[in-house]
């Protein structure tokens, strides 16, 4: 198999073009063509020599795959399956409203998680994504040139894959790759404390926390992850960063119906959370086969999000999106899998 050039940074090319012979500018041409003008092939790369093209091809490929398989919502949601070299199948999820559209980015094949309502830790976990398995989701989707936010929420845990997603974010944020801002991107994470204080040091993209429960013990049984990294250790890094300027950190909360909904919890949510300056994003659950919660009502919700907001924590409702086509992510690729394996 020939080796990718997305992904790669604009020095790591300059030596691939070094090592086979061409300048270092040539380096520089080569990810101009990948990254701003978004070239598939080599060959299109036209103020290369005829010569260095060839030579380049032997053994290099810019690595762009289109998706595999569409498919739209009522409400604009689309869901995008991308087959990866390996054979395995990762999601991605576009998400347009008004004038902001969002990916929802995959960084993982599977996850090692196991977070109980969580369809993709049901797979078990298979692989890591590369750097060029995440920026073709971004690259090669139809609407690639509307996106205006990326999130990495999709399929795996970022910060388990660390090497590979601050690959990635530095050439979205690099002047030789996209030029992002890191205003513009939001990696979540499930509180791998150790990789989590890697990326706030060596990142400036926003940061959002899965938490689901104020309560340990809770939070123990939808997350195992909390046996290792509890809460409350978490949110003690978090106090050490400051969040009051453009960097932002936010918390997300998926409401399950007598679980964690009740005012109990908006009480300890506020506790755990005043002196971190952060918000809140309350979610709906959407169900997935064999996990018997449910999500909670609308009431419920809205007297949870204005307690909150009462006590000084900016907190919102997240519209539901997506819900016909399945896009909590996980439900597309297992199915495909299934197939796959038959």
């Amino acid at each position: 198999m020939k080796t990718p050039l997305i992904g790669k940074t604009v020095d790591e090319i300059k030596t691939i073009a070094v090592e086979l012979g061409m300048p270092p500018f040539t380096g520089q041409q080569i990810a101009d063509w990948i990254y701003r003008k978004r070239v598939y092939s080599i060959e299109e790369m036209t103020n290369l020599s005829v010569k260095n093209r060839e030579t380049l091809s032997q053994d290099y490929e810019v690595g762009r795959a289109l998706p595999s398989q569409e498919t739209v919502s009522v409400d604009g949601t689309k869901k995008y399956l991308f087959a990866t070299p390996s054979n395995n199948f990762i999601e991605t999820v576009y998400i347009p409203e008004d004038d902001r559209h969002t990916l929802c980015v995959s960084s993982q094949v599977g996850c090692k998680m196991n977070c109980l309502f969580c369809m993709t830790g049901k797979q078990g976990f298979t692989a890591n994504l590369t750097s060029a398995e995440i920026l073709n989701q971004i690259l090669s989707i139809p609407d690639a040139d509307k996106l205006t936010n990326l999130v990495f929420m999709g399929m795996g845990e970022p910060m388990d894959n660390l090497p590979n997603l601050l690959r990635t974010l530095e050439v979205l944020t690099a002047e030789y790759g996209y030029a992002w801002s890191p205003r513009r991107i939001t990696v979540s994470t499930i509180g791998l404390i150790p990789k989590m204080k890697i990326f706030l040091e060596q990142s400036k993209c926003h940061l959002a926390l899965s938490m689901h429960s104020p309560f340990p013990d809770e939070r123990l049984k939808i997350m195992p992850i909390e046996k290792a990294y509890p809460i409350v250790e978490i949110l003690e890094e978090l106090k050490k960063v400051d969040f009051s300027h453009q960097r932002r950190v936010s918390f997300e909360y998926i409401m399950f119906d007598g679980f964690n909904d009740t005012m109990r919890h908006a009480i300890e949510m506020v506790r755990l959370l005043k002196d971190i300056d952060c918000r809140v994003n309350l979610i709906r659950f959407h169900a997935i086969p064999n996990i018997d919660l449910k999500t909670s009502n609308e009431a419920k919700m809205t007297l949870f999000r204005d307690y909150l907001t009462s006590n000084g924590i900016v907190t919102t409702i997240r519209k539901s999106r997506g819900e016909d086509i399945f896009a909590a992510c996980g439900m597309l690729s297992t199915l495909e899998k299934q197939k796959k394996d038959s």
